[in-house]
């Protein structure tokens, strides 16, 4: 899932609208400053979309794994930074490895940008198991998203992460770390492996 998406925008378009943005000083980083708080040292963009996320997330010192199903996204990823690793992966199958044949576990998993909505309802709790099964004890997972009626109720969420294993830890109503407002529209929402 492209977390960048935006419809009927090809993937150079929406990496080009951030750029723009930049340039005329806006502050386009805030994912990345979110999740940077935690200090993880491996961090896991399910739905990088264009990479914007993970890309920052890496100019920031921190191993990054981007994965998106998909391919053109990626393609934009991978031409302004080889030192994320770009995965093309569907997040319902997901099971990433190490050279080794180990699983790969990250301290933080990262879902910005509507990731979970653009899943279809019968695929979120799948997509909710695979990205536990990649954290480590204690990892956190990192979710935000619009809370618009009929799209996908926040009570619903935390049912789905619940049965995936995870425990609430935190919540805000955006990515600066205002407090959660049920009437805010927006969610991020942290969920933690318990450390068994």
């Amino acid at each position: 899932m492209s977390g960048d998406a935006s419809s009927g925008s090809t993937p150079a378009e929406v990496g080009e609208s951030f750029r723009r943005l930049a340039a005329a000083g806006h502050h386009i980083h805030g994912e990345a400053s979110f999740v940077a708080g935690y200090q993880p040292s491996t961090v896991l963009d399910a739905g990088c979309g264009t990479g914007r996320v993970a890309i920052e997330l890496a100019r920031r010192g921190i191993r990054t794994v981007g994965v998106d199903i998909d391919r053109a996204a990626l393609d934009v990823a991978r031409s302004h930074s080889e030192t994320v690793r770009w995965l093309v992966a569907d997040l319902t199958t997901l099971r990433l490895t190490r050279r080794n044949g180990d699983a790969m576990r990250f301290h933080l998993v990262v879902a910005a940008g509507n990731v979970m909505l653009y899943l279809p309802t019968h695929q979120r709790g799948v997509a909710l198991e695979r990205l536990a099964a990649h954290l480590v004890p204690g990892g956190l997972l990192v979710a935000g998203f619009q809370l618009a009626r009929g799209r996908l109720r926040l009570s619903t969420y935390d049912d789905q992460c619940a049965a995936a294993g995870l425990t609430p830890f935190e919540r805000f109503s955006s990515w600066s770390r205002d407090p959660f407002r049920v009437d805010g529209g927006y969610v991020v929402a942290v969920h933690q492996l318990p450390v068994s």
